[in-house]
């Protein structure tokens, strides 16, 4: 189960950068640019640090307070349910 986590965060989070990546190379040639929602949707589930990563990296959405704090505020979210369940007793890992 610990490797079905574990994959599963490099997956999302790679996929963070990617979508960050994608988006400003897009909005620099006026194209189709990837829905809000979906960057907010990827951070949501799990993603946070690579959309936190790639929106500094390309330095994009830098500017955009929702994501700004928005982004970091899903990551303090995610931080915190994983330490009160890890409080709790509750393990996302065993059988």
């Amino acid at each position: 189960m610990l490797k079905l986590f574990v994959g599963w965060l490099l997956f999302i989070n790679l996929t963070g950068v990617i979508a960050m990546g994608t988006d400003k190379q897009k909005a620099c040639r006026n194209q189709w640019r990837v829905p809000e929602k979906t960057l907010f949707l990827i951070a949501f589930l799990g993603g946070s640090v690579g959309c936190i990563f790639g929106m500094h990296h390309f330095h994009h959405k830098t500017r955009h307070p929702s994501f700004r704090y928005g982004l970091p505020l899903i990551f303090f979210f995610e931080l915190g349910a994983a330490l009160i369940l890890h409080r709790l007793g509750i393990s996302l890992f065993s059988a």
